[in-house]
């Protein structure tokens, strides 16, 4: 039904705009009680063995919603009705911004891929925190925020600007994550750095210990995928060595390898950030390095190019304990996180490991 609702009527509009007219369904559809049960029953039924535990949240399962779909922290239980169990708000910024000129997102549909310059439109840090305060949750999911850079600000300022985020969202956060590797705000990945990194998470660790006494609000930091092996075990030993509580592993890719040959060659061409299944090979990579190097001293978040169980039992093996995924729900509909939640507790049941836990890193040990 998803893909005949995709091709008649998505895939003729623009695709921003058809993302829009999607999620006001899904908020519509999380207002009306009785049809939030029946969804929430049929979209969300709860696989007991799948339940995990990460930087001490508990959560139903280890799939979650990437940040970039709900930037503004509007549809919230309106995704966990659908079954996710963790939704990643953002990228929010200090300031609110309009983000980039349109048109800005663009599918390969052929390569199951998106394109996207967002630029991190947002209603701003202030205005989502407020309307995090006043949310009264119907579904039990955990909520992270993810924080970036406001265009505007200068690179000398990009500490400050994340400080005033930080205060202002952390009292709302299940966990908060540190964005320093999209593609599409000029200058942000210079961030990635460990010598521009360290000040940056040190200053937003205090702010969020600041914001939130008496609770410890998980920090975790996103990396992109086009990083250096060298960078990327640099990143690792200062997250181990600032104590961070995950890495999210990875972002979208400035590069276009692992297009087909049916992509169009115009959309191709397009600025910024490619996400979805060509991504799947470079993520994969990343995240073995990464548990390679930290192991279980932090949590890793698998996230780029996940489509199926399969690809989450792999990202799990690899050293992952949370997986999210994006892209992959354009394509595949509301049906997506029940379907991937079934599949992996049928992997998990003919695996020879007791629970999900035992999975996590358990091939990239064995490589060692």
């Amino acid at each position: 039904m998803y893909k005949l609702l995709f091709r008649l009527v998505f895939r003729r509009m623009d695709p921003e705009q058809a993302h829009h007219l999607a999620f006001r369904w899904i908020r519509l559809a999380a207002r009306i009680p009785v049809l939030r049960t029946f969804l929430a029953a049929a979209l969300a039924p709860r696989h007991p063995e799948l339940r995990t535990e990460a930087f001490g949240l508990r959560m139903h399962g280890p799939f979650g919603l990437a940040a970039g779909f709900d930037k503004n922290a509007v549809g919230i239980d309106g995704l966990a009705m659908l079954g996710f169990d963790h939704v990643e708000i953002g990228t929010v910024t200090g300031e609110p911004q309009p983000g980039n000129p349109p048109k800005r997102l663009f599918r390969l549909v052929a390569d199951r891929a998106l394109i996207n310059r967002m630029g991190f439109n947002n209603d701003g840090s202030l205005a989502v925190a407020a309307r995090l305060a006043s949310r009264r949750p119907v579904f039990r999911t955990v909520v992270g925020v993810n924080i970036g850079k406001t265009k505007a600000v200068p690179e000398a300022e990009a500490v400050a600007d994340y400080v005033k985020s930080a205060e202002r969202l952390a009292p709302y956060a299940d966990y908060l994550v540190v964005n320093v590797s999209s593609p599409n705000t000029p200058g942000l990945r210079d961030l990635q750095a460990v010598e521009h990194l360290r000040p940056l998470l040190t200053a937003v660790r205090e702010a969020a210990d600041r914001a939130v006494p008496g609770r410890r609000v998980p920090l975790l930091v996103k990396i992109a995928p086009d990083l250096a092996d060298e960078d990327i075990d640099a990143v690792a030993d200062l997250a181990v060595d600032l104590g961070l509580d995950g890495i999210i592993a990875t972002n979208t890719t400035i590069a276009r390898e692992g297009l087909g040959l049916r992509s169009q060659p115009a959309l191709v061409k397009e600025t910024g950030g490619l996400s979805g299944a060509p991504l799947k090979e470079r993520s994969l990579q990343v995240l073995r390095r990464l548990y390679a190097r930290v192991g279980d001293r932090i949590t890793l978040v698998g996230v780029g190019g996940i489509e199926t169980a399969e690809d989450a039992w792999q990202r799990i093996l690899a050293g992952a304990t949370l997986v999210q995924g994006y892209s992959a729900f354009v394509y595949r509909g509301p049906f997506w996180a029940r379907t991937l939640h079934k599949g992996l507790a049928a992997r998990l049941r003919t695996s020879p490991y007791a629970t999900l836990a035992d999975a996590v890193g358990a091939d990239t040990r064995k490589a060692a």
